[in-house]
C-alpha cells in the first residue's frame, strides 16, 4: 500500500527544473517508492548501485559523449541513480552533463547525508536541489486512513475517530513510521531487519567504522538514553574508547540518519547551560530494535521518554522537510530547570513540555525569564504536525 507523502508535492516542482534533484534519507524510508510513484508512466533509466550490473553499466555508458550516452539510454526524460553515495565519480559524470545540456532531469537517491552531500553537492554547487525525507510523519499516516477526510479540523478528527487515532499512535510510538513497518503485520521481524541489514550497512560502508562490536553497544547506550543529556566522556569510558573514537561514530550515526542531536538553547550563558547536547533516535521503532523491547503496555517504565523522542522526532521530521526553516533546542538553567522543545523560526520562539499524560506545568523559570508562555504536549491531546 503506497501512503503519500507531502514530500511529493516539492519533487513534482522540482521536476520542471534543469537541476539535478538530490533526496536524501535512511534506507527504507520510501525514497524510491516515492521516485517511482511520481514517475509512473514517464520514460526513465533507473539505476541502483548497490546492484553491480547498473553501475557498471552506468559508468560504461557516462564513458561515452554526452549525447551518445543519452542514445544509448534510449533518450530517457528521467535518469534516477538510487545509492548514488556508493561511488564519488557520479558526481563527477552528473555535472559534465548537466555543463553540456543534457535535455534530461537527473535524480539521486542517497542513504548518507555524508557521503552524497560532501561529495556530490560540492561538484554540483548551485546546481543541485535538495529533499530530506524522513520516516513517514504522524499526519502523513493518519491522512492514509480511509476514514480520514480534510473537511474535518484536526479537532474534529480527534472528537470522532478518537479511538482509532489513540491506537494508530501507539503503534507509531512504539514500532516507528517506517512505511514497510507501518503497513506490515509482522513489525517486530521487520524492524530487526531494518537495523541488521540496512542501518549498520550504511554506516559500514562509509569505512571509518573498524569496530562493528563497538557501534552496536554504543547504538545500545544511546538507545538507554533517548531524551537525556549525554556525556561523550561517559561513552568513551563505558565503551573503553577515546573520546575522539566516540564522537566519530556518533557523527557517523547522525550522517546516516539514524540519530540527531539537540542542542541548548541560551540568550543568557551565566545562568544557562549552553554547551549541552541530547541525542534523540529518527525512528522510535529503530530504539525499540536495539533493545528488543515492543511493548504495547502504556505503562512501561521507558513510555515518558519514548514520547518525548516521538514527538521531537516529529518537529525534526516536518522541519527537515520543509528544508530546515525552523532552529530546534532543549533548555535548562545551572538550577535544573528545564523545557524539552524549544522551535525558533526567524523572532518567533515557542516552548513546549512533553509529558506523556496532562499535568500543569509547574516551573516557570524559562516563562519568567523569556516572557514566552509554555505549551504542555501530552498524548493526551490531538497532534498533527
Amino acid at each position: 500500500m503506497y501512503i503519500r507523502r507531502l514530500a511529493e508535492l516539492e519533487l513534482q516542482k522540482q521536476l520542471f527544473s534543469k537541476k539535478a534533484s538530490m533526496i536524501l534519507g535512511a534506507r527504507q524510508v520510501g525514497k524510491t517508492t516515492l521516485v517511482k510513484h511520481i514517475l509512473e508512466g514517464k520514460e526513465n533509466a533507473f539505476f541502483n548501485f548497490d546492484i553491480s550490473y547498473d553501475s557498471d553499466r552506468f559508468f560504461s555508458i557516462a564513458k561515452l559523449p554526452p549525447l551518445d550516452a543519452m542514445k544509448a539510454l534510449n533518450n530517457p526524460s528521467f535518469i534516477i541513480i538510487d545509492e548514488a553515495q556508493r561511488f564519488s565519480e557520479t558526481a563527477r559524470v552528473v555535472k559534465g552533463w548537466l555543463d553540456f545540456g543534457v535535455d534530461v532531469k537527473i535524480i539521486l537517491l542517497g542513504s548518507s547525508s555524508f557521503q552524497l552531500l560532501h561529495q556530490t553537492s560540492e561538484s554540483l554547487t548551485g546546481r543541485n536541489e535538495k529533499i530530506f525525507l524522513s520516516p513517514l510523519l504522524f499526519k502523513e499516516i493518519i491522512s492514509s486512513q480511509s476514514w480520514y477526510t480534510e473537511l474535518f479540523t484536526p479537532i474534529q478528527l480527534e472528537e470522532n475517530f478518537k479511538n482509532q487515532i489513540s491506537e494508530i499512535l501507539m503503534q507509531s510510538i512504539i514500532y516507528g513510521n517506517y512505511p514497510e513497518v507501518v503497513t506490515s503485520l509482522n513489525k517486530d521481524s521487520l524492524l530487526f531487519d531494518i537495523v541488521s541489514d540496512y542501518l549498520l550497512k550504511d554506516v559500514l560502508q562509509i569505512g571509518t567504522v573498524n569496530n562493528i562490536e563497538i557501534l552496536k553497544k554504543l547504538l545500545n547506550l544511546l538507545a538507554y538514553q533517548i531524551g537525556g543529556e549525554v556525556s561523550i566522556n561517559e561513552i568513551a569510558n563505558n565503551l573503553n574508547i577515546t573520546r575522539a573514537t566516540a564522537e566519530k561514530y556518533i557523527d557517523l550515526l547522525e550522517e546516516t540518519f539514524v540519530i540527531f542531536r539537540l542542542p541548548a538553547f541560551s540568550n543568557n550563558q551565566r545562568k544557562e547551560i549552553t554547551k549541552s547536547k541530547k541525542i534523540y533516535f529518527w525512528d522510535n521503532g529503530i530504539r525499540n530494535a536495539l533493545i528488543k523491547e515492543f511493548s504495547m503496555n502504556p505503562m512501561r517504565s521507558d513510555i515518558g521518554a519514548l514520547w518525548e523522542n516521538w514527538v521531537v522526532s516529529e518537529f525534526a521530521k516536518k522541519n527537515m522537510l520543509d528544508g530546515q526553516p525552523r532552529k530546534i533546542f532543549f533548555w535548562r538553567n545551572r538550577d535544573s530547570s528545564e523545557v524539552d522543545l524549544i522551535v525558533k523560526e526567524n523572532e518567533k520562539i515557542e516552548a513546549f513540555e512533553i509529558k506523556w499524560k496532562n499535568q500543569k506545568i509547574k516551573n516557570r523559570a524559562f516563562e519568567n525569564m523569556y516572557n514566552i508562555k509554555v505549551k504542555l504536549l501530552s498524548s493526551e491531546k490531538p497532534l498533527f504536525f
